[in-house]
């Protein structure tokens, strides 16, 4: 199966749009061109001189990783660190690199929904929902034609409200027009005002679909001037935002659930809070540096947080209303390359994907 580099980008982005990632972040294709060929993807949580040599060795000429390589500006390549010699390397081997990071994180289906999966948690939901990531669509349709322009803008991906889909609000009415000598009207005559039977159809999608949206609109709708709005809204997003909240599906002794983290994530050591003493019945989740979910997490009701990178100091924010459990950064996120070939396995059956066999977590410990 030939593939292009860009097949892969779009198709990793058509479920997490760079548009998600956070500000500091530097998602996308780092290192080759979208039009290159490859022959197979070697999937990593980092890119390192050791898993470029991997991916020369094994004949992939793809890295896909979470962490960008490149997160900041490179003023030079002189192999004076790690990065520039990695992308150097990367380059005289014609080796491309992709990341997918806060983008992957910040979707419903992504990152922490592999950690909840992990520990077999139910009723998900995000734990800080993202706001600005919607936009309403309006628009008017002829009263027969309203079924056909519905279904086309639902398959491209709006009308989603939490849990439910083809979600919309659909009010009759009669819209005016007068076309000039130039047009080509579907109904009524040149040059005389026609009335018609029209639905108002409303719907809501993702901000980064609105090409996509506003494409099969006008693709499916009959007139040769279609009238729409776009308005940008604050609402939540159900779909999109940081962490995430479920239950187990039985309350846990919290001695029994710390140790059953420590079994389904391979780290040698978790640093915890003081227990409380009660059953844990709720878990937030974070994968990678989560500390700053921590008062989402309180109000969330959660009995234990799981993530990385909690500061000295940081744990005494905890006070006794929640367990913080940081297992790790690299440990937190260390699922996500299973994220990685499950989509590309489901959509590429026939492609060749490989997963890192190198550990690249900087932490050892003794």
């Amino acid at each position: 199966m030939i593939l292009k580099v860009k097949d892969v980008v779009s198709l990793i982005e058509s479920i997490a749009p760079v548009n998600y990632q956070e500000s500091y972040d530097n998602s996308g294709l780092q290192v080759g061109s979208p039009e290159m060929e490859i022959n197979s993807a070697l999937i990593t949580l980092d890119v390192t001189e050791d898993v470029i040599d991997e991916a020369i060795k094994s004949g992939c000429n793809l890295i896909i990783a979470h962490h960008p390589l490149i997160f900041s500006g490179i003023k030079s390549l002189t192999g004076k660190n790690y990065v520039e010699r990695s992308i150097t390397k990367a380059i005289k081997n014609d080796v491309a690199i992709y990341a997918a990071h806060t983008n992957l994180d910040s979707i419903s289906n992504g990152v922490n929904a592999k950690i909840c999966e992990k520990l077999n948690l139910k009723n998900c939901r995000i734990l800080k929902p993202s706001s600005g990531n919607l936009k309403k669509l309006v628009t008017f349709i002829p009263f027969e034609h309203a079924e056909k322009v519905r279904k086309a803008v639902f398959e491209a991906g709006a009308g989603h409200i939490g849990n439910y889909d083809s979600c919309s609000f659909n009010a009759e009415g009669k819209g005016s027009f007068r076309g000039s000598e130039k047009t080509n009207p579907f109904v009524g005559e040149k040059g005389v005002i026609h009335f018609e039977k029209e639905i108002r159809f409303e719907t809501i999608f993702p901000s980064p679909l609105q090409s996509k949206i506003i494409k099969v609109l006008t693709e499916s709708h009959p007139y040769e001037e279609v009238a729409y709005d776009i308005y940008p809204l604050e609402n939540k997003s159900l779909q999109t935002g940081m962490g995430m909240v479920g239950e187990p599906e039985s309350p846990e002794v919290e001695e029994d659930f710390l140790k059953k983290i420590k079994k389904v994530f391979h780290t040698k050591t978790i640093r915890y809070t003081k227990l409380k003493g009660q059953l844990i019945k709720k878990v937030a989740v974070c994968g990678g540096s989560g500390s700053f979910l921590l008062k989402d997490a309180i109000a969330s009701r959660a009995d234990i947080f799981i993530t990385g990178d909690f500061k000295y100091h940081q744990f005494f924010d905890a006070e006794g209303k929640i367990v913080i459990a940081d297992i790790g950064h690299y440990e937190s996120e260390q699922f996500t390359k299973e994220l990685f070939y499950e989509l590309l396995i489901k959509n590429f059956p026939k492609f060749a994907v490989r997963l890192s066999e190198v550990n690249t977590n900087p932490v050892n410990y003794l």
